[in-house]
């Protein structure tokens, strides 16, 4: 790659001769990225309405009730409207609805059974004990776990990344009692620690981020802590020094770019620690607030109806997959970026 330097290009180089942690990677892309528009293909709005002569587009605008003629002002329910004999009598009126026609959140109220319900043709997955489609929580579910974790990953990288270089870069004692700080921090039990918080105050995604940043980033800051303290050393951040370039110009620009290395080895698997903790925390009660969808709560679903075995095959089967391509994923990058193997792969 033309942007890369040669050393980074040819570390993807070999990266790509890793089939198993490649292949995985464009897995993990494409489904996110699919994940993340789930609104187009997996929801209780319908994609296009066609009423009285006038087009509507639920998925991307809100519309009350009272315009399609209903005598409310909330959002309309779009699968009650199509059933109105207002609605079917006239043949020009049309609603196109996505692939799979179940918001995350709606319960179906026209079930054979109570629910949990087996898989059927309706419900290709099941439903929850709620009465909501399985596939369409699973989905749901993904894209808040790996969007979740994506963002603990880069937060937390940033804050790594600061408080190591500051160490490494100034050390004497700003390095020492950091130093004392962190292993104070890093003591503490994090998981206890988490769901204590996460009991005290009012359970959002935000806060849990913010738990999540508030120590995943030590591990990181130990690696930049060692790359800064052996670069500040090295000639030519001497000679940029000697000339007058600032601190900041100095760890920025001559030595953070030499020391990308721990960054991307560590990001895998600090994304498939985050998915599995926040999916432990789910399972507990203390995870992301609901409705919001969540694998660890469908788990925690199954616990609760041992009988449903749809509710434990079905996310642990999704769960078991995702961490299997981010480990992957992780092992190629680290296997690549061994300095051992940089003329490993030829061709």
């Amino acid at each position: 790659m033309a942007i890369l330097n040669p050393i980074l290009s040819k570390r993807w180089e070999n990266f790509k001769k890793i089939r198993r942690g490649y292949y995985s990677l464009i897995i993990l892309i494409v489904t996110y990225l699919v994940a993340l528009g789930a609104e187009l293909w997996v929801n209780n709005k319908p994609l296009v309405v066609y009423y009285q002569g006038t087009y509507y587009y639920p998925v991307f605008f809100f519309y009350s009730g009272e315009t399609f003629g209903e005598d409310y002002i909330a959002e309309a329910q779009y699968k009650e409207i199509r059933d109105r004999p207002a609605f079917k009598d006239n043949p020009d009126n049309v609603m196109l609805f996505p692939f799979i026609p179940y918001g995350y959140n709606e319960s179906d109220d026209n079930l054979n059974a109570s629910p949990p319900t087996v898989p059927d043709s309706r419900h290709w997955l099941g439903t929850d004990d709620r009465g909501r489609d399985l596939l369409t929580r699973l989905i749901y579910g993904y894209r808040v776990s790996l969007s979740f974790a994506l963002v603990v990953l880069v937060l937390s990288t940033i804050v790594g990344v600061a408080i190591g270089a500051v160490q490494g870069y100034c050390a004497g004692v700003l390095d020492l009692i950091c130093q004392r700080v962190i292993e104070v921090v890093s003591a503490l039990p994090f998981l206890y620690l988490l769901i204590l918080l996460a009991s005290i105050f009012d359970p959002s995604i935000t806060l849990l981020v913010i738990i999540f940043c508030a120590f995943r980033w030590i591990g990181l800051s130990y690696f930049m802590r060692a790359e800064f303290l052996r670069g500040r050393k090295i000639e030519y951040v001497e000679a940029a020094r000697s000339i007058g370039v600032s601190r900041v110009g100095i760890m920025a620009r001559h030595i953070l770019p030499n020391t990308i290395t721990p960054i991307i080895t560590l990001a895998p698997f600090s994304v498939a620690a985050s998915i599995g903790l926040l999916s432990s925390l789910d399972f507990l009660g203390f995870g992301v607030p609901a409705p919001t969808a969540s694998w660890g709560e469908i788990l925690s679903q199954a616990h609760a109806n041992l009988t449903s075995y749809h509710l434990s095959v079905f996310p642990l089967i999704c769960l078991f997959i995702t961490l299997l391509l981010v480990s992957f994923v992780g092992e190629a990058v680290r296997e690549a970026f061994d300095p051992k193997a940089y003329f490993r792969y030829k061709g």
